[in-house]
């Protein structure tokens, strides 16, 4: 039986799951079409029956994995701009709260613009977008934020990061606020029941990622990092094992593979809600295999960096048992990481006292990684 402190905190947890009442089931789709423009490509198959799309999609997978360098290659931007422009909250809430909106109201931030390398059918998520929080130094990272975060989530840890003398672009990952479509409230382009879409959707993420990278590096940053949460945690170690470049790594929240985490997962009831009648996870793991961390240790494991993972231990989301396998992968491959298990879940990690722990132990690990390698 869960202890009362365990019961109290899944109770907490589903409360603030179902905060969001603007989810929407939208019905399983292949998704052929994405791939069109990918690398790796032996051919392309028109849109046929559902067994074909099937067997396409998850040969295209194994595909990817075995040549995941050029899956995940692409061409510097030549574009890269500095913007400055009135910040914006960009909320995914069926109703915006009017206080943030109003806290924001006439502050000015610099963002990084430029194309993305990989191309979509919306033009608003082509514009990659970064806010930029510049401090002293030769430090510099990326950092991703969770899943349907609004423009203001994680800018308090990149200005803490800050006055540890780390720099911080604070990425906006495909379809999340500025990036995000008209037609749609939240980023559901980014994680769906469209299979072919969310592959791309993870790696433009991935790309983007390292984009970001070539312009610190022009910019002198000579000790690169990266950090993400919950979903930007899976495009960080992603990113991390085709970039050597990346020398510091803090995963917050983790997890194994894309399908388990969809399947299983409290705030992604309504994804499996669409894929269900037509799939089951075994099949849909397949599918995901070439976004999953899971298939890139070994390509993770060519680098030397220092890594931090931190999950939850009442995580309904990612859920523990899978937290648990990527610590076991990392000490596997005999990987220089630490590990920090908290006492909450997924979205209490960001609430008092949660959020000032966690950010705690970020910054405290980032700030001793970057000293050690300057």
């Amino acid at each position: 039986m869960p202890s009362l402190y365990a019961r109290w905190m899944y109770d907490w947890e589903t409360r603030l799951t179902q905060a969001d009442n603007n989810r929407v089931v939208r019905p399983m789709e292949w998704g052929i079409e994405w791939t069109r423009e990918w690398p790796c490509r032996n051919g392309f198959l028109p849109a046929q029956t559902a067994e074909q799309s099937e067997h396409y999609l998850r040969e295209y997978n194994l595909r990817a994995i075995a040549n995941s360098d050029e899956f995940f290659a692409y061409k510097t931007p030549e574009d890269f701009r500095l913007e400055k422009r009135e910040v914006q909250v960009f909320s995914t809430r069926e109703v915006p709260d009017p206080r943030l909106e109003n806290k924001v109201r006439g502050t000015y931030g610099e963002f990084l613009r430029f194309s993305s390398p990989v191309r979509t059918p919306y033009p608003e998520n082509n514009l990659v977008n970064a806010r930029w929080f510049p401090a002293r130094g030769k430090s510099a990272l990326v950092l991703l934020p969770q899943w349907n975060s609004d423009a203001l989530s994680h800018n308090g840890l990149a200005r803490i990061l800050n006055r540890l003398g780390i720099s911080v672009l604070r990425l906006s990952m495909p379809y999340h606020d500025i990036r995000r479509p008209a037609e749609i409230r939240r980023a559901d382009y980014a994680v769906s029941a469209n299979v072919g879409r969310t592959l791309d959707a993870t790696r433009q993420g991935v790309i983007d990622v390292r984009c970001c990278l070539d312009w610190l590096q022009a910019q002198g940053y000579e000790r690169l990092g990266i950090l993400g949460t919950s979903l930007g945690s899976c495009y960080a170690f992603i990113a991390a094992a085709h970039d050597a470049r990346i020398q510091v790594a803090a995963f917050n929240h983790a997890s194994t593979y894309f399908a388990d985490v969809v399947w299983h997962g409290q705030s992604t009831r309504h994804i499996r809600q669409g894929l269900e009648p037509h799939i089951d996870l075994d099949r849909l793991r397949g599918l995901w295999t070439a976004i999953s961390p899971m298939s890139y240790f070994n390509q993770f494991a060519r680098f030397a960096r220092r890594s931090l993972i931190v999950y939850a231990r009442y995580d309904l989301t990612f859920l523990p048992e899978f937290s648990r396998q990527v610590v076991a992968q990392f000490e596997s491959h005999q990987l220089d990481h630490e590990v920090v298990a908290l006492p909450c879940g997924h979205y209490s990690i960001g609430e008092v006292p949660f959020n000032y722990v966690d950010g705690w132990r970020l910054a405290s690990f980032l700030g001793r990684a970057f000293k050690n390698r300057s």
